[in-house]
């Protein structure tokens, strides 16, 4: 190979200056490593330097390096100073020298992925047989009282069982930590319990409720005839994990109903609707509809094949409202202690109110600006705030459905260009602290924005003296949050042991939807430097673990987790059918893959 010289010694000069930048950025740095415990000096180190080795644009360098066959340095993260060394000892070997002498770095690349490795199996247990990537499974109600379903979770492959404290009580989230444990036991797999704590959650507040009435359907074919009646079951009473078919009429009216009983009735519209009792139960009695109807509380009922006395329809849970938003809309955002209001229009359809929905976190309302971002319900809703007032604030629909997109309650909003200024623990938070500090290993930190926030933390985990005994996870899910990620790390790493969730769907909204695979591979890369295990999270498989199908898009996404060290999976009825796919997945790819360095065995046929 013919070998350009001066060529070389530009990439020997531009390798150099890289060098004392980072020795440089490391020698301010060293108060500040004095801090870090000791099982994080080395990867602090190395994440400085990390740090300042992506101060600079690389790729020419990088394509330089690629002509000669050399390292491009892309995945030289856990192992930076060792790589660039070598790096720069092979290019003056190619010219025939020595180099001069420099400093040995203190980390070799394979005591770089050791480090990645040992923090690792601190932090989320041993990994499976065959298995690199552990998997965390959010844990749900009912894994409180079916054990067999949390026994099958750990013999599917979980490593880790997640709760949730925005979810449940104490005492749920007790059973579910004993089933975890009896069940690890039981199949001789340490399977590590973590918590999240739920964080000042952003979200709408309650909309005025709507009419307590039901409607019933026959369904028909295309040319519109009945195929099956609608189906509706009287019930004494409507409770509130009643389905939507039911209704209440009163007991003692009930129990008088017989087979073939005729009923009518008049539905809100005043149109006259027939019932028939097909079926008589103990405790409840169905009938056929044959007409959509609209049935509300206080409907009489009256029986007309024999002498009975009239029934009453029961109380109705009321509607749940939701507002129909439209590019160009106009909403308004209330503080929290308002209900929100639909529309209201004249009778030929001009507006006369605008919609109203109040934001539960009074603390917003302090902060926003006029011609900042607003978004809604994971983003599918976007705005801009368009005029500020003492006590709301008018956001102008920038972005809906063509046809309307609704807005309910108990819906997140985001806030991407405002600094809000909230701090990552709640009172809620601190008190459900106590709980995750005697019960759990890791504690999952949601909304840390700041090197601010991690302290609060460990001030915290101080008092209730669980300071590296209890691990802490870091959810990154604001730009804010990656925009900080270096202090953020570089404070938590005082203590052991750490880790970082990407929670990519509050992320995707709020560093946006063309910006999310970059800022995910910027989180790894960082993680990787500071060898600090990613837990790659949010709606992983999520159809297939709601409705027991998975799309091609969701297999492929599966896959690129295996650039983390964790999958976290979220519940659903096909929960244990998401794992066994999920681990069969991974143990498969693991062959092509160690992190996010691409391998290559011996290609074979299926």
């Amino acid at each position: 190979m013919k070998i350009n010289a001066e060529k070389i010694r530009e990439l020997i000069t531009q390798i150099d200056v890289i060098i004392v930048a980072i020795r440089e950025e490391e020698t301010d740095a060293e108060s500040l490593l004095a801090a870090i415990h000791p099982v994080y000096h080395k990867s602090a180190r190395n994440l400085i330097h990390y740090n300042a080795f992506r101060k600079f644009d690389l790729r020419s360098t990088q394509k330089k390096l690629q002509k000669l066959g050399v390292t491009r340095l892309a995945r030289a993260e856990g192992h930076l100073m060792s790589s660039l060394l070598k790096t720069r000892f092979i290019l003056y070997s190619l010219l025939g020298e020595q180099p001069p002498l420099i400093p040995k770095a203190m980390l070799s690349i394979k005591n770089g992925k050791r480090q990645l490795s040992k923090h690792t199996k601190e932090l989320l247990g041993y990994r499976s047989k065959g298995r690199r990537v552990r998997i965390m499974v959010t844990q749900p109600t009912q894994a409180a009282h079916d054990y067999q379903m949390v026994y099958d979770l750990v013999q599917n492959g979980m490593n880790c069982a997640r709760i949730n404290c925005a979810h449940d009580n104490p005492e749920i989230w007790s059973k579910i930590i004993a089933n975890v444990k009896k069940a690890s036991k039981a199949s001789g797999k340490k399977v590590k319990i973590t918590m999240d704590l739920a964080g000042p959650k952003i979200r709408t507040g309650n909309i005025t409720p709507g009419p307590k009435i039901r409607k019933y359907t026959p369904e028909r074919d295309k040319i519109g005839n009945i195929l099956s009646p609608a189906l509706i079951v009287l019930v004494p009473e409507v409770m509130e994990t009643s389905k939507p078919n039911t209704l209440a009429v009163g007991s003692d009216w009930l129990h008088k109903l017989a087979l073939g009983d005729t009923f009518t009735f008049k539905d809100t519209r005043n149109k006259k609707r027939k019932l028939k009792v097909v079926h008589v139960g103990e405790l409840e009695v169905q009938v056929h509809c044959y007409k959509t109807s609209y049935i509300s509380t206080g409907t009489t009922i009256r029986c007309v094949n024999r002498e009975l006395d009239d029934g009453i329809v029961g109380d109705l849970p009321a509607i749940e409202q939701s507002i129909l938003l439209r590019t160009g809309d106009v909403l308004t955002i209330t503080k929290p202690n308002v209900l929100g209001t639909t529309p209201v229009f004249d009778k030929d359809g001009n507006l006369i109110e605008r919609p109203t929905i109040p934001c539960l976190l009074p603390e917003v309302f302090d902060r926003v600006k006029e011609g900042e971002r607003i978004l809604f319900d994971d983003g599918k809703i976007e705005g801009r705030i368009e005029t500020i007032f003492p006590d709301h604030f008018e956001v102008r629909i920038t972005r809906a459905l063509e046809k309307g997109s609704k807005l309910k309650a108990e819906k997140g909003i985001n806030f991407p260009t405002t600094d809000l200024g909230i701090s990552g623990l709640t009172a809620k938070d601190k008190i459900d602290m106590e709980f995750i500090a005697k019960n759990a290993d890791v504690v999952n930190f949601s909304f840390v924005n700041s090197k601010d926030d991690v302290e609060e933390l460990l001030s915290e985990l101080e008092k209730l003296d669980a300071i590296n005994s209890l691990s802490i996870i870091l959810k990154i899910e604001t730009r804010y949050a990656f925009d900080n990620l270096v202090e953020i790390l570089l404070a938590a790493m005082k203590v052991k042991y750490i880790g970082v969730m990407i929670a990519r769907g509050d992320l995707a909204v709020e560093t946006g939807w063309d910006t999310i695979s970059k800022v995910q591979e910027e989180i790894l890369a960082l993680c990787g430097a500071a060898h600090v295990p990613v837990v790659w999270a949010t709606q992983v498989l999520e159809s297939f673990a709601k409705k027991g199908l998975p799309s091609r898009a969701e297999i492929t996404d599966a896959t690129a987790s295996l650039k983390a060290e964790c999958v976290m999976l979220n519940k659903g009825p096909y929960i244990n059918d998401v794992l066994q796919l999920l681990n069969k997945l991974l143990s498969n790819m693991e062959q092509f893959h160690e992190k996010n360095e691409p391998m290559l065995p011996r290609m074979e046929k299926l």
